[in-house]
């Protein structure tokens, strides 16, 4: 049986220590002369998420909060619909990455075989297992509470939080950032090498301290693709700003979804889509 939901979250194992980068030596060249020192690099190892004894995918992540990581995609692609699916959370460092193990609850665990009999590609491309297009269409969920529009207006001055509290990227300029508004303070911020990893990590930090999702918005250094569009959906997180361009497909699925889209997030002014 699960764990009672007051308690589920809180023992989830932590995920082993890293500060997400490190140290590697670089030979310079500039203006003709050379010299060697040390780079700050974000790191980047492949996670195998194991579902029930079972491999699902591998994902290439900086090991920092895997657990979250874990937890907010397993939500964000489907494969529980609530936490309290998840019963147990294990992570093991190896000389070839890491694995996270977890153990979900049947009927998840049963959905999850169904899907990977049906993959017709690559798995956490976003699409694999659409056996025909209209399919997508029918795998999107709706937004349930569209955002507020006076939540545009706080777009700017949570960019401008946000570019103040990127730890990793400071030091490597290598990192994507995934960060939640809330009555327009930035509350918490996620990096990883992988803009949707970065997500997944938000996510699974909104979901474990139960905060609602439907009184705030995410802001992100990434542009916006099909991929981050469908993971705010189905957590139904009504409004999404980017800091670069989006594509046609988040776009058209931002519209038939009803997630308010704003991108080119930047000096004070953006564009929305839907």
């Amino acid at each position: 049986m699960p764990m009672d939901e007051s308690n589920q979250i809180d023992a989830l194992r932590e995920s082993i220590f890293s500060q997400g980068h490190q140290s590697v030596s670089v030979t310079r060249y500039r203006h003709h002369e050379i010299s060697t020192g040390l780079d700050e690099v974000v790191e980047e190892y492949p996670v195998a998420l194991i579902y029930n004894g079972i491999s699902h995918a591998v994902m290439m992540v900086t090991p920092v909060n895997l657990d979250l990581f874990a937890i907010g995609f397993s939500l964000s692609e489907g494969i529980i619909q609530h936490v309290r699916q998840i019963y147990d959370l294990d992570i093991e460092k190896s000389p070839l990455g890491y694995q996270i193990h977890i153990t979900i609850a049947s009927e998840a665990f049963a959905q999850l075989k169904a899907h990977r009999r049906s993959l017709i590609g690559q798995t956490g491309c976003g699409l694999c297992g659409i056996e025909s297009l209209q399919q997508v269409d029918a795998s999107l969920a709706k937004i349930t509470i569209s955002a507020p529009t006076e939540w545009l207006s706080l777009i700017p001055a949570a960019m401008i939080s946000l570019q103040k509290r990127q730890p990793i990227s400071a030091v490597t300029g290598g990192a994507h950032a995934a960060a939640w508004v809330c009555e327009g303070d930035v509350l918490m911020v996620f990096e990883d090498a992988g803009r949707h990893n970065a997500l997944d990590k938000l996510i699974g930090y909104l979901v474990k301290h139960k905060i609602p999702l439907n009184q705030g918005f995410v802001v992100m250094t990434s542009r916006a693709s099909y991929e981050l569009v469908k993971k705010c959906i189905q957590l139904d997180i009504s409004l999404l700003a980017t800091i670069s361009a989006p594509s046609t497909l988040a776009i058209e699925t931002a519209k038939r979804s009803g997630l308010t889209l704003a991108s080119f997030c930047r000096n004070e002014r953006f564009s929305v889509y839907t």
